[in-house]
């Protein structure tokens, strides 16, 4: 081999090795470089089946990495290669390449909450869910009868009041209104049958739907914790004598849409399934969401002789064991209050 030759080939190799060396550390520059473009967060979404040649094309497209070839030789080298997962994620300023790829590859996605609140109706809850930044824009679940909606969730002939627990839920983007709606029914299923089982003995309901109607009345008659065993105590005792519930927040369910904020004697009157002043034990369904503490105080009542309360006006009550006493109360709490 001629001199030439030889002087040709490590000139090559020297050139290659020069070479190499500048696309390596360029490749070490690009894996320390934060991402660009992000002023703070940005959201990226990651579709079900994005491969990662398209991944590494879109974070360059949108201005996040500056070589994609290079993204794609770090998922390589890591064995990251197969392991995207769907979803929405939180990029942040400081996140460089690897961490970018570290997140994709975790499924740490964006989370979502949502609050049902005690003492919502159905309707209530399925307007929050039609509101939800995730779901607005979508088909409406109001939009639905209540038969289609408890249909849709496997319940065809169930009520849905009083049906789901009231809680926070977290999500990512991609679920559905209904797979809210869903966990909360199931998840109420699990606390009823729970406090079910530690039920007192001899109350005057005899199933885990009786206590859960009764629970809505005591969730909405008061929203302090102290009070609910007491309020369930005379609720549980007129049900006992055969007296009538005589209790405001069923009358108001019952007058739907037509109630303006005031019940008035003709309100309560009118023979509607849920007026409890005309319908002898509980109305057919419950009235609103339940919390586990107001299923609790409907079937562990608190021991006493009070058949009658009143509010006070700055949201206790004033506990009475004979009419006399109670009509003094109302005179004070009610009348006097309105003079």
């Amino acid at each position: 081999m001629s001199k030439r030759i030889v002087a040709l080939l490590m000139l090559v190799v020297l050139v290659a090795g020069f070479l190499v060396g500048a696309l390596w550390r360029d490749y070490h520059c690009f894996l320390s470089m934060p991402i660009q473009g992000v002023e703070e967060r940005v959201l990226f979404d990651v579709p079900r089946g994005t491969s990662l040649r398209t991944l590494a094309r879109r974070l360059h497209e949108q201005g996040l990495i500056a070589r994609p070839t290079y993204f794609i030789a770090l998922a390589y080298l890591q064995g990251d290669q197969g392991r995207l997962k769907a979803g929405e994620y939180a990029l942040t300023r400081d996140m460089t390449p690897p961490r970018v790829l570290e997140l994709i590859t975790s499924g740490r996605v964006v989370e979502y909450s949502l609050t049902l609140v005690e003492g919502w109706t159905f309707r209530q809850a399925l307007a929050a869910l039609d509101g939800h930044e995730v779901f607005a824009g979508g088909s409406r679940l109001s939009d639905l009868s209540d038969a289609e909606i408890m249909a849709r969730l496997g319940r065809p002939d169930a009520h849905p009041e009083g049906l789901f627990f009231p809680d926070t839920y977290r999500f990512p983007r991609r679920t559905g209104a209904l797979d809210i709606l869903k966990r909360s029914l199931t998840r109420m299923d699990r606390i009823l049958a729970e406090e079910w089982e530690k039920r007192a003995p001899n109350l005057p309901i005899s199933t885990p739907y009786e206590a859960l109607i009764l629970a809505s009345i005591i969730e909405k008659e008061t929203a302090i914790a102290d009070e609910r065993p007491r309020i369930s105590g005379v609720f549980t005792r007129r049900l006992q004598r055969g007296m009538r519930l005589q209790t405001d927040p069923t009358v108001i369910y019952g007058l739907g849409e037509r109630y303006d904020g005031n019940i008035r004697r003709a309100d309560l009157r009118e023979a509607t399934p849920y007026n409890t002043y005309v319908i002898n034990g509980l109305p057919p369904t419950p009235i609103a969401l339940v919390g586990r503490e107001a299923i609790r105080a409907a079937l562990n009542p608190e021991d006493g002789d009070e058949l009658y309360f009143v509010s006070k006006g700055d949201g206790s009550h004033q506990f009475s064991r004979t009419l006399e006493e109670h009509n003094q109360a109302v005179r004070r709490y009610i009348l006097n209050r309105n003079d």
